[in-house]
């Protein structure tokens, strides 16, 4: 029978450490440490989700890989004092508790970070403060900027995502100004204010004007600047890449709705980059909405957590990056992202329908109707929404039987193709009303039917006609003999995106009677670019 020689390893704890920032605030966390050697490299993560989060992080492999550990929560947040203010402090927050560690007896001076989303967001945050001793980020599924990519995509409000963590967050400061003895009359009103729009987000979503949902106290700020005005500069000035010297390394997924924030960051910094077919709320599992890649999907199948903690010691020899080929459902090894052997190929929209390389004769145009008060519902893609199973890869032929959804799709395709890199549309188009949304979504469509969602993108036209780019970020697909590729055009996604009123002024602010039916029109010469790998 085979034995494991292990020892213990006997391990020091402190439940609530205080760290008293530069404006005096005290922050707390929790701290771990062997209870023998040392001085120790330690582990950072800072978190706004409160102690529950605590629970989540791989502690032990760390203490196994020799760091010590630091879980803080962020200020108004947990059990630190202070107000907790979205992205504002961090930098400076994390900085502080970087020198705070590299003070202690048991710290060697060496500090790294790591997290996924906010939590990586607090990461990159603090590496721009550039604070001595910080030597290496693991950043994982994390915007690299507040505005684009988080809050607006392409121009629209990113709706469902925002109505959920704003609320969320609401939730999580009401809850700590109670514990903190604040005004029980002032918590209570917020309690009543923002319960029914936690009980049902979905008719929360539906509120018009957009910008009076109540309860969450950042929302009228996120709503009324739709542009990157002084506001969303503000805070980008707490996330500079030029100022981030230490190595990153860069984690992503596919149908995560920060793929593009992630592809981002890695351009900017370098590191290495992993993608894998994951979603926001479920990060290196083997399936994803509908469908499932089998147990070498997972992050546990790459030795993923391993591999960060190699890079997080400054002894990682992994590919620079690596990445899940979907349809095949292999991954792959690249030099680099993306990959330089992808040739840029136009699939053009035909009036009848067909999508095709070849171009198009003289056709007439394609023509729809659009009613914000009935907008196409959200199926599938990266999103992060109160139901967690519509997520990723869903089945669009519902929504395609709609009247305001057109759909270009391929010959039964006779040989495979892989699409992997950056994809876009550009659309030829126009509409009736002073402006509108174009949307549109990549779909695998099988043999039996299905019509898989891939990846989608929105752009907000301000102006009636004209050319439009369509960004649907990127993707590693291969569509297999005997499928069909498909585009779908359409001007919605809700409550991805907010519903765009039809009036080319400010949606927010839009009530139920400025809601303007939009006819519309596609014309030829419209095409998505796909990045096709040679075989």
């Amino acid at each position: 029978m085979p034995k494991l020689n292990r020892s213990p390893l006997p391990l020091t704890a402190e439940h609530d450490a205080p760290m008293t920032m530069r404006d005096g605030t005290v922050l707390r966390g929790d701290l771990y440490r062997p209870a023998e050697g040392g001085p120790f490299p330690t582990l950072l993560v800072r978190t706004p989700y409160g102690e529950p989060t605590f629970r989540m992080i791989p502690k032990i492999p760390a203490l196994e890989a020799g760091f010590a550990v630091v879980l803080q929560h962020c200020r108004g947040r947990g059990s630190s004092d202070g107000e907790f203010r979205p992205w504002l402090d961090e930098g400076p927050d994390g900085h502080d508790t970087i020198a705070w560690i590299t003070a202690q007896p048991w710290s060697n001076g060496e500090v790294v970070m790591s997290g996924m989303s906010y939590l990586a967001g607090c990461a990159l945050q603090a590496a721009a403060t550039r604070p001595p001793g910080l030597k290496a980020v693991v950043a994982s599924m994390t915007p690299h900027d507040f505005h684009d990519g988080l809050k607006y995509h392409g121009g629209a409000f990113a709706l469902g995502s925002a109505l959920g963590w704003g609320a969320a967050q609401a939730l999580l400061g009401l809850l700590h100004g109670m514990e903190a003895g604040e005004d029980a009359a002032k918590t209570g009103a917020g309690f009543g204010a923002l319960l029914p729009v936690l009980g049902d987000q979905a008719t929360a979503a539906r509120t018009l004007p957009t910008g009076d949902i109540p309860g969450i106290p950042w929302w009228r700020d996120w709503t009324s600047h739709p542009e990157r005005d002084a506001y969303w500069q503000e805070l980008a000035e707490t996330l500079r890449h030029d100022r981030i010297e230490v190595p990153v390394m860069h984690v992503a997924g596919w149908f995560d709705l920060f793929l593009a924030g992630t592809l981002e960051n890695h351009r900017r910094l370098g590191g290495p980059l992993v993608i894998g077919p994951w979603s926001h709320l479920a990060p290196g599992a083997s399936g994803t909405g509908r469908l499932d890649f089998g147990f070498s999907a997972s992050a546990q199948a790459i030795r993923l957590e391993n591999r960060q903690l190699a890079f997080l010691k400054g002894e990682d020899t992994g590919p620079a990056v690596k990445i899940f080929v979907m349809g095949d459902n292999v991954w792959r090894d690249e030099e680099a992202w993306p990959p330089a052997r992808a040739v840029e190929t136009r699939y053009h929209f035909h009036s009848d329908g067909l999508l095709s390389p070849a171009a198009p004769a003289a056709t007439a145009p394609c023509t729809f109707t659009f009613d914000p008060r009935d907008p196409v519902p959200t199926v599938g893609g990266p999103l992060l929404l109160p139901d967690p199973t519509n997520v990723g890869p869903q089945d669009q032929r519902d929504v395609e039987l709609r009247s305001d959804v057109l759909c270009f799709t391929t010959d039964v395709l006779t040989e495979d193709i892989e699409v992997t890199g950056p994809v876009a549309v550009t659309l030829h188009a126009s509409t009736s009303a002073a402006g509108t949304d174009w949307t549109a979504k990549l779909v695998d469509v099988y043999p039996d039917g299905r019509a898989m969602s891939v990846i989608d993108g929105i752009v907000r036209a301000s102006a009636p006609s004209g050319v439009h780019e369509i960004d649907l970020v990127a993707t590693s697909q291969v569509f297999k003999a005997g499928h069909r590729i498909r585009v779908e055009i359409s001007s919605s996604n809700f409550p991805r995106f907010d519903r765009n009123p039809g009036t080319g002024g400010p949606c927010a602010g839009a009530t139920e009677a400025d809601l303007v039916v939009q006819h519309q029109t596609v014309f030829p010469g419209s095409f998505i670019t796909l990045p096709v790998i040679p075989r």
